[in-house]
């Protein structure tokens, strides 16, 4: 081997490394639910390049309304799974889009994009 070729060999192991790290191991943001005066809990949540917070916490029994502002016109986030309260939602490119739902178990639930790259947890009390 070159010494091109060991630059490019490496430079991809890093990549991918990168990859691996940011997909698997970056840290996460976790929220709480805030209640508003009807008892609803709510949070909002920005998507733009991953889902921010990415970790939701709420409490079981309680309604909860999660705000999503799509902040970027990717084509990767214009869809929103849960599939657990079997919720499907287009986010449409920098506009809230309003999921309410009523959690009766305790638990965490994945919500992911369509396309299942970007990923978010929903963690019930």
């Amino acid at each position: 081997m070159d010494t091109t070729e060991i630059i490019v060999t490496l430079a991809g192991l890093a990549l991918a490394g990168f990859v691996v790290w940011y997909f698997f191991f970056s840290a996460r943001q976790t929220v709480s639910a805030v209640s508003s005066s009807g008892g609803i809990q709510q949070v909002d949540v920005t998507v733009k390049g991953g889902y921010s917070p990415d970790v939701i916490e709420v409490e079981r029994g309680r309604p909860v309304q999660l705000s999503f502002y799509r902040d970027e016109d990717n084509s990767c986030s214009e869809e929103l799974l849960l599939p657990d309260f079997s919720i499907r939602r287009d986010l449409p490119a920098f506009k809230t889009t309003l999921v309410e739902l009523l959690p009766q178990q305790s638990g965490t639930f994945p919500f992911t994009c369509g396309m299942g790259m970007l990923r978010g947890s929903l963690v019930v009390k």
